[in-house]
């Protein structure tokens, strides 16, 4: 049994355009608000980009001819999206999912934890470091965390949009063109599910999220056509 409506539940299975996914979210939300829309969690890759958030400092930006940057309106600072990134945009109703905006995070960070379960990877949160982190210190060394997913959220009349990315097998080279969601400490990189051994592709890191937002969201989900389908193909 579960709390609230079943939520629909897309994965897009070609790369899709920032700007366009943007706006697509931008009206989605405009219509859970005002019309009753469905919920909509949204499965996709993007071509690699680089994303500013609202806090995104000017020397964060270490290549800016490397790839396309874009003003990502979030909360958050640089992040990066690519392919063998799994991005999923949490378009869902906050006012009637609690009002509560820490929860609601929280709820995120668990969702990923509880995807990463699957696999046996202890994802872990740390207080002043958005994200989950895998703690990979060897006994006796020094310590090192590697980050293996983001979360960068905003509210728009308190329905969300953007939500978080896994790495799964993306580029990471790709990362050294940012700082990393400001994080530039010693003992702290960027790290996939297969950076670290796991033989795991995306409809396998598909398969633990869906069945981590039942678990956390305490949600159904109907599988439902991705959007801009007609514009991707």
């Amino acid at each position: 049994m579960t709390d609230f409506p079943s939520v629909e539940w897309a994965v897009s299975p070609a790369p899709v355009d920032y700007e366009a996914a943007l706006a697509f979210m931008e009206r989605r939300v405009r219509a859970i608000r005002d019309t009753g829309a469905p919920e909509l969690v949204w499965l996709l890759e993007h071509p690699p980009l680089y994303t500013a958030g609202t806090s995104a400092k000017p020397e964060d930006l270490k290549d800016a001819a490397r790839f396309p940057v874009y003003d990502a309106g979030r909360g958050g600072q640089y992040t990066y999206h690519g392919p063998g990134q799994r991005v999923a945009y949490v378009m869902l109703d906050v006012a009637q999912r609690g009002k509560d905006v820490r929860d609601f995070v929280a709820k995120l960070e668990a969702w990923i934890i509880e995807a990463l379960d699957r696999f046996n990877v202890t994802g872990e949160i740390r207080d002043g470091r958005v994200g989950v982190w895998v703690d990979r210190t060897q006994p006796g060394g020094p310590m090192r965390e590697d980050k293996i997913a983001a979360i960068g959220l905003r509210l728009k009349r308190w329905v969300s949009f953007h939500g978080i990315s896994l790495n799964v097998e993306p580029d990471l080279s790709h990362f050294t063109g940012i700082t990393p969601c400001g994080i530039s400490e010693d003992g702290l990189g960027v790290t996939s599910l297969v950076d670290l051994g796991l033989p795991v592709t995306m409809e396998d890191a598909d398969d633990a999220l869906k069945a981590a937002f039942r678990k956390v969201f305490a949600s159904g989900l109907v599988e439902t056509t991705p959007p801009l389908s007609e514009v991707q193909a």
